[in-house]
């Protein structure tokens, strides 16, 4: 297989990374689908990811391999928030993040109660969203496995090249 050059490699990276993220946004306004907080953390690490694969594009040549494995490393933490959404989907452990669980409300009035509640209702981060009906794999864990993927597509631009003969 034929490895696309470094600064081809950042605008694959940030072309994959905005097709998530818009894969993300289009599920939500066509979709209908609610993101919960984890989910909105999630997206964060493609927002930087497509920055920093135009950057890469961009760069002098002594720079390209530290700001790819910079973009990698990006990519790898959002896997990393992939990873515990997933673990809390599981419910092997609980999120990391308050708005991720329903709201208690304790005694008070009626209207102690309607002011304490959220402007917006939030969907619990344990609730896992299936894309594909008929495919058992939440959108936490299809990122997981896509951030994976594109982590270890963008790290193979860092393999050195043999000499052009």
């Amino acid at each position: 297989m034929q490895i696309p050059q470094p600064r081809l490699m950042g605008l694959v990276g940030a072309a994959l990374a905005a097709a998530a993220l818009g894969l993300a946004f289009a599920t939500e306004w066509w979709g209908g689908l609610v993101p919960c907080a984890l989910c909105l953390w999630e997206r964060w690490p493609y927002r930087v990811a497509i920055a920093a694969g135009l950057l890469v594009s961009a760069m002098p040549r002594a720079l390209l391999k530290p700001a790819i494995a910079l973009l990698v490393l990006t990519i790898l933490a959002g896997s990393a928030l992939a990873a515990v959404h997933a673990g809390v989907e599981f419910r092997w452990w609980r999120s990391p993040f308050p708005e991720c669980a329903a709201p208690v409300f304790t005694g008070g009035s009626i209207a102690e109660r309607l002011k304490a509640m959220p402007a917006m209702p939030a969907k619990p981060c344990d609730d896992p969203t299936y894309l594909i009906p008929f495919l058992p794999v939440s959108m936490a864990q299809m990122n997981l496995l896509f951030s994976l993927a594109l982590a270890a597509f963008v790290a193979l631009s860092l393999r050195e090249r043999p000499p052009v003969r």
